[in-house]
């Protein structure tokens, strides 16, 4: 019943966070005002409005100008869904009990999560990572990490990421990697800390390779076609943060 309800819990967010990936573009309050049909303006009513439900009893369509909802909606509810779960049980097995500091470190891996969500869908979307968001999440770590006392590691291996990457924009003149990528390597390295950064930034390049030669395959990109890297940064983190040290032996064994 309890991962029923956090699952649950994961879809309810996600539902928030498509609400603030679409406003963050239009400038609108992520607090005030009532969600609306972005193709014909309608204010939607509470049964439009469940999770994942409406959406496949309105067969992926809006009930009032009948056109089509984007498939962001139900990918980003369920995605954010799955991952709760994820994070619920990996917390819960390091632990093993709901101590207070339990719920503190489970409470800080859903909020980052779900920053790291509207990253990687408002990056693959725009081109673009928002300071207000990456401000935000790089606040919120920051200050995790110095109440959990393991502030030096996760704050070096932001400054040298971060570094690597403005290196990058310095050497290409921004043709490479944006600023956006910068703060974003920043914040990668104070999450992750040492080792663990390097084997974000490794699968991350290595991820966008792959899908880079299978969008230029497949006709969808050009040699020279700019293509995000937000989501590959944004989803190696992520990956890393549940199975770093399955993927850190994978690596080790690869290299040594």
């Amino acid at each position: 019943m309890i991962y029923f309800l956090i699952f649950i819990f994961g879809l309810a967010i996600g539902s928030f966070l498509n609400v603030v990936i679409c406003r963050l573009k239009t400038n609108e309050s992520i607090l005030i005002g009532r969600s609306y049909c972005p193709k014909c303006g309608t204010i939607l009513e509470w049964h439009d409005l469940i999770p994942l439900l409406s959406f496949l009893i309105q067969k992926g369509r809006c009930r009032y100008c009948g056109k089509k909802i984007s498939w962001q909606y139900p990918m980003v509810e369920i995605a954010t869904g799955l991952l709760f779960l994820l994070i619920f049980n990996f917390q819960f097995s390091i632990f093993n009990e709901f101590s207070i500091f339990y719920f503190i470190n489970l409470s800080y891996y859903l909020i980052i999560i779900s920053f790291l969500i509207i990253i990687f869908v408002y990056d693959l979307k725009h081109y673009l990572i928002l300071d207000k968001v990456i401000f935000t999440a790089l606040i919120i770590t920051l200050f995790y990490q110095i109440f959990i006392g393991n502030f030096l590691n996760p704050s070096l291996s932001g400054l040298i990421a971060g570094g690597f990457f403005w290196s990058l924009v310095l050497v290409s003149n921004g043709k490479w990697m944006g600023l956006g990528d910068v703060k974003l390597a920043l914040l990668m390295g104070l999450i992750l800390g040492f080792p663990d950064i390097i084997s974000a930034l490794f699968l991350s390049f290595f991820i966008g390779a792959i899908i880079g030669i299978i969008l230029i395959l497949f006709g969808k990109k050009g040699i020279k076609s700019e293509i995000p890297f937000g989501p590959f940064l944004a989803g190696s983190t992520i990956l890393i943060m549940l199975y770093g040290q399955y993927l850190n032996t994978w690596y080790y064994s690869l290299f040594l």
